[in-house]
């Protein structure tokens, strides 16, 4: 469902689902989070599909994802971005990159990186360093012995530890940066590289997106200033989670705009459940009615329960 093409001065918001799974109500949330906030500041909004990673993205899912982002409500400016299209981009970034002595390649497996010893204080999943400073004769065996259609990954030889960022829901947030992956080993590029570049591209200068994302976006603030990127506003959201406290996912029942039909639930009382959970007007079943009812320190009451 795309509008016309803004014109505005101000920047964009986005909104950015992968197609591995239909959205369910806490994906929906926050796709409404994003939506307010850019159209109550005069943003454009963009769509972007993350359909880098072609063996997660299953067939039709992005359709549908589309299809029931349209039905809330939710419209966006300008073309859908597909970042399986997006490649050339993403190599020409790394190049840059690369020509200021900032990428190396990586020949370690998922299961050499988790079993390296790391230094004191590395949070687990940080990249140990051990491919950083090989000598070119070891670099041409672990090359050599890599398998059948494989390539080495890239990494970015980060300078820096860890970085502070703003975030407009968790102000100051200090986390990790590694020597992030910008090409993985089966030749797909990295989330974290691409994100930057597609924000970038996209003139998002509003990211919004669920709170679990926080810890990558250090990461993702340092590769864009590399690159000559202006680092945008982070607003991350508060999850939806079961009565638990867990996350919310599939197994929780019906949690997508199709397996609630199938109960009788419609569209638009989830519209009204999504509104109320964000402090809308009592009855309201419109993303409209949240405009100016949605802000940063509305968002910081905590997660929303999912009964």
């Amino acid at each position: 469902m795309e509008s016309p093409a803004s014109t505005s001065p101000r920047g964009a918001g986005r909104y950015a689902p992968s197609p591995s799974g239909d959205l369910h109500l806490g994906n929906l949330r926050t796709a409404v989070v994003a939506w307010v906030l850019a159209r109550a500041s005069g943003r454009a909004f963009r769509m972007r599909v993350d359909d880098l990673d072609t063996a997660r993205a299953r067939p039709g899912v992005a359709d549908r994802q589309l299809a029931d982002l349209a039905a809330i409500g939710i419209d966006w400016d300008g073309e859908i971005m597909w970042e399986s299209a997006r490649s050339d981009a993403y190599a020409a970034a790394a190049d840059r990159l690369a020509d200021g002595g900032l990428v190396y390649e990586c020949y370690c497996s998922r299961r050499e990186i988790a079993e390296a010893a790391r230094a004191p204080h590395s949070p687990p999943g940080a990249y140990p360093g051990t491919c950083r400073d090989l000598p070119d004769a070891e670099r041409a065996l672990r090359r050599e012995a890599l398998g059948p259609g494989r390539v080495p990954a890239l990494r970015l030889r980060a300078d820096v530890r860890e970085l502070t960022v703003h975030d407009a829901v968790h102000g100051s947030y200090t986390g990790v940066v590694d020597d992030v992956v910008l090409r993985r080993g089966d030749g797909v590029w990295a989330y974290n590289l691409a994100v930057v570049v597609d924000d970038a591209g996209q003139d998002v200068d509003q990211v919004v997106r669920g709170e679990d994302l926080l810890p990558s976006t250090p990461r993702q603030a340092y590769l864009a200033a590399l690159l000559g990127l202006p680092r945008p506003e982070y607003v991350h959201v508060p999850l939806a989670v079961n009565a638990a406290g867990e996350r919310l996912a599939k197994r929780d029942g019906a949690v997508t705009l199709s397996d609630l039909a199938k109960e009788g639930t419609t569209t638009r009382s989830v519209v009204a459940q999504l509104v109320a959970s964000l402090g809308g007007p009592p009855g309201a079943d419109s993303v409209e009615a949240l405009r100016g009812v949605v802000t940063a320190d509305s968002l910081r009451s905590g997660p929303w329960i999912v009964a």
